[in-house]
């Protein structure tokens, strides 16, 4: 499977648990999602298993995403970790394995982590690897590390106003996919008179232009909600196509706002 069989439109999970978690996948799988990320972290992937199982489709017909915590990067910790993610996801390999974030204070070598990461796909506990939240100094070390060709895509947050140009220009420079999260900025796009205006123009949401604009750049989009309708709506986005003019309205709203930003975040490009 090469970057390019990610699934474009997939459901994210951050912030949700228990039943809301197993709800929210459970629904995008009846709507036709096919693509759930999940990650340690998120102390939902039980919950999303569980919904995998419970659903009408086979889990060979889902691209699941999981990503390893910062505390299971030491030597001889990452795959066990990945195992116990396995049992609690029902499933006997996971389509791609990130790593979270970089260490924190690159308390443990990039090298030591990266690795393993590796060696659990040679062991076949998940088809794909790669990155998230990792800055241009922190991909170019796993390139040396690992390889561009090893590295699936790095996830990272991208919407209109946080355009990450500078990094995304150089992950398409090493032919490294790109997943946005946090697609509609935790709903702050929602309110941005242009988006609306441009919403207004093709009969449709403004979180669908928002969507529609992330796959246009050929991002893999990983949306969430708890809502069935917002599920459902979101989807609709990928028949939306936004006009020269759109798209350069929409580039014009880039100011750099980003929600995820925790105290160990790297420093950004």
């Amino acid at each position: 499977m090469s970057t390019a069989n990610i699934p474009p439109f997939g459901l994210g999970t951050f912030r949700l648990k228990d039943q809301h978690a197993f709800d929210a996948v459970y629904n995008g799988i009846e709507l036709g999602y096919r693509h759930i990320d999940t990650a340690q972290a998120y102390h939902n992937e039980a919950d999303v298993g569980r919904a995998i199982k419970a659903s009408k489709v086979s889990a060979n017909e889902l691209f699941v995403t999981t990503k390893i915590w910062t505390d299971r990067f030491a030597e001889g910790k990452l795959i066990p970790s990945l195992k116990e993610s396995l049992q609690k996801l029902q499933l006997e390999r996971v389509n791609l394995t990130l790593i979270h974030w970089p260490s924190p204070n690159n308390e443990t070598p990039a090298a030591i982590y990266l690795e393993q990461l590796l060696q659990a796909k040679k062991e076949g506990l998940t088809e794909l690897i790669g990155i998230s939240n990792f800055t241009i100094k922190h991909t170019q070390e796993a390139i040396n590390i690992i390889g561009a060709n090893e590295i699936a895509t790095n996830q990272i947050e991208a919407h209109p106003f946080l355009q990450n140009r500078k990094l995304i220009h150089f992950l398409r420079e090493q032919g490294i996919h790109i997943t946005a999260y946090m697609p509609l900025a935790v709903g702050k796009v929602l309110h941005e008179p242009v988006i609306q205006q441009i919403a207004e123009a093709h009969q449709a949401t403004p979180a669908q232009i928002a969507l529609a604009w992330s796959l246009q750049q050929g991002f893999a989009v990983i949306p969430s909600s708890t809502k069935r309708d917002n599920l459902q709506s979101n989807l609709l986005a990928a028949n939306i196509k936004l006009t020269d003019e759109e798209v350069k309205a929409i580039a014009e709203l880039d100011r750099g706002d980003r929600v995820a930003n925790p105290g160990f975040a790297p420093e950004w490009d």
